[in-house]
């Protein structure tokens, strides 16, 4: 999870502030960042959006941190 740890201390966020950002209580944040709990899509989801990046970049699978453009629901 160094990708996570990093990208929210180049936000300059901390992890009371991902929690507010979120809603994932600060202690499971504290888990996830540091590899000790795996977290849902959803949470994930909700990550990936606090950030401003992709699910893919959090998973490691691109290193393009940009997110995707979304897309309009019809």
């Amino acid at each position: 999870m160094t990708r996570l740890k990093a990208l929210r201390k180049e936000r300059g966020f901390t992890q009371i502030k991902m929690q507010m950002l979120t809603g994932i209580d600060q202690s499971d944040y504290s888990k996830i960042e540091s590899g000790r709990r795996h977290y849902t899509f959803e949470q994930c989801r909700r990550i990936a959006q606090a950030l401003g990046t992709s699910m893919d970049y959090l998973a490691g699978l691109t290193d393009e941190k940009a997110p995707y453009p979304r897309t309009e629901e019809y």
